[in-house]
């Protein structure tokens, strides 16, 4: 049997506030699973699939440190502007404005957000997904 991806974990400081930012991507709510006293995972999907973000809510912790390695995970969109709009009518606005890494002048457009607790997510426009 191959191996196979099943989900990133964020740890978050607050789960509405971070659920509702990741529903603004697309994602849905799953499951919540709570971990004894000390715990919630709420587990988010895409409508095309699994979970595949797992959201751990450690009570009484509000922030944590991301270190120096973490970087981004990354979304295909449809419509960047469109996603980035909506995401602007709550306050959230990107790092810079959309554009094509390295100079291209052709190819997928790019912008980097970051959710209630700071980490960023790439939204790469991606046209029709359905095709």
């Amino acid at each position: 049997m191959a191996n196979t991806f099943l989900h990133t974990c964020y740890r978050i400081g607050d789960i509405d506030s971070s659920v509702a930012f990741y529903e603004k991507l697309g994602f849905a709510e799953a499951r919540r699973m709570p971990i004894g006293d000390e715990a919630i995972n709420v587990f988010m999907a895409l409508a095309d699939g699994e979970p595949i973000l797992e959201l751990t809510y450690n009570h009484g912790v509000d922030e944590y440190d991301h270190g120096t390695g973490y970087n981004h995970i990354a979304l295909a969109v449809v419509d960047l502007d469109g996603t980035l709009a909506k995401l602007a009518e709550d306050g959230i606005e990107p790092e810079k404005p959309p554009y094509r890494p390295g100079g291209r002048t052709t190819g997928s457009r790019i912008a980097f957000v970051r959710d209630p607790d700071g980490y960023r997510i790439e939204l790469v426009e991606k046209g029709d997904l359905t095709e």
